[in-house]
């Protein structure tokens, strides 16, 4: 497929590498926020946007679950993405140089042990490709830029340190959202189904809506849940669940859900990453 996708950031961002990594036929296109990303795909600017949803250390980026159930856009695919944090420096600065590390308020734990035993201040950016852009253009040896080798390589910063994530595991999960849905199957493996759901206001409304996914052998990856429009009393659930809604566990599955529930919509069906665990 050739075409377009957006991304939340700047070249270089891990979002960027994502759509290298995920999409490489196709023009990434960088956007200030993800709203940004999702007003460029709903409006037929860009043909995908890529979306990251959580971290393997971090957590969740509550922001994107709370945007997806309203975006209109549909969940087409998944990439998991082996995050590296380098610390990257203006050409010829060391280690023993750097007192400040500036990062996205998502990466900075991710290197805290990192920073802290070499006495450096981790320092927010709104992205870490734009710290390793202003890293750059500042040409200061103190300063430094939590980010990728690809923004290295963009914006011409040495690696000081790399590798330096304090969990060797460190993955992000990212979502390929479009305008339009996909639920055919495709590719050699398992499917996915995304779906949000609010449950009928019932005793044990939500232990009987999830007894149909473990009576009908259906592995469910993912179960979150999110007040709905600042309310304690309305509150909704996003899960991921393995399989396609045609498959005959997955559909009975499904209709045992619907009707202990007020409402459910299916937000993608789309292959499980090769990276997936």
């Amino acid at each position: 497929m050739t075409g377009r996708i957006a991304f939340q950031g700047e070249l270089g961002a891990y979002s960027h590498q994502a759509c290298q990594q995920s999409r490489p036929e196709m023009e990434a296109v960088p956007s200030t926020t993800f709203e940004d990303v999702v007003d460029k795909v709903a409006r037929g600017e860009v043909d995908l946007g890529m979306l990251a949803v959580e971290n393997s250390t971090y957590g969740r980026v509550a922001d994107v679950h709370s945007l997806l159930p309203k975006s209109g856009l549909h969940i087409v695919g998944e990439a998991f993405v082996r995050v590296h944090v380098n610390l990257l420096g203006v050409p010829g600065a060391k280690l023993h140089d750097i007192t400040e590390a500036h990062g996205h308020v998502v990466i900075l734990p991710q290197c805290a042990g990192f920073l802290r035993a070499h006495n450096i201040r981790g320092k927010v950016s709104s992205d870490n490709a734009r710290a390793a852009r202003e890293v750059a253009e500042a040409g200061d040896k103190t300063k430094a830029a939590l980010a990728s080798e690809l923004a290295a390589q963009i914006y011409g910063l040495d690696i000081i340190a790399a590798q330096i994530e304090d969990h060797a595991n460190n993955t992000t999960r990212f979502l390929v959202m479009s305008r339009t849905p996909d639920h055919s199957r495709r590719g050699a493996g398992k499917m996915i189904t995304t779906f949000t759901f609010r449950v009928r206001n019932i005793p044990a409304a939500l232990y009987k809506a999830m007894g149909g996914f473990a009576t009908n052998g259906v592995n469910m990856t993912k179960l979150e849940s999110y007040m709905v429009g600042g309310s304690f009393t309305a509150t909704e659930f996003y899960a991921d669940i393995e399989g396609h809604p045609e498959d005959p566990n997955v559909a009975l599955a499904l209709e045992e859900l619907r009707y202990f529930t007020s409402q459910s919509n299916i937000l993608g069906v789309y292959p499980a990453d090769r990276e997936r665990g």
